[in-house]
């Protein structure tokens, strides 16, 4: 079982790095690391929608080391292959709410009692 299989059906163990560290063990700002329930959400949202599950594609690509060592220091996630797949699950998942909430703008009737 992954870590990722283990946050979904038990306590969330995610590798993590610790306040004032990064990737490379140097000092950094603050990280701000995803919280476990966004994490868990994310991840528990992918499953629902039958995103993860069998693991038969493999992916290969060259990204800036910083690149991945800022992604590593936002998230917390120190794994490469499950910051790949929060980071994808994330996108795939992605609802478009500002486009849609844009699109919608100036469409409530200006007259309608909203109880406030």
């Amino acid at each position: 079982m992954d870590n990722i299989e283990k946050c979904l059906t038990e306590s969330c163990d995610m590798p993590r790095q610790t306040d004032g560290q990064s990737v490379a063990g140097k000092s950094t700002n603050a990280p701000r690391d995803v919280s476990k329930s966004r994490f868990h959400a994310v991840m528990e949202a992918a499953a629902h929608s039958g995103l993860l599950g069998e693991k038969s594609k493999r992916i290969g690509g060259r990204i800036s080391p910083a690149l991945l060592e800022q992604a590593k220091n936002h998230t917390g996630i120190m794994t490469d292959t499950d910051l790949i797949e929060f980071a994808l699950a994330t996108v795939a998942l992605d609802d478009d709410f500002g486009r849609t909430f844009r699109e919608t703008r100036g469409t409530v009737d200006p007259d309608l009692k909203l109880g406030f």
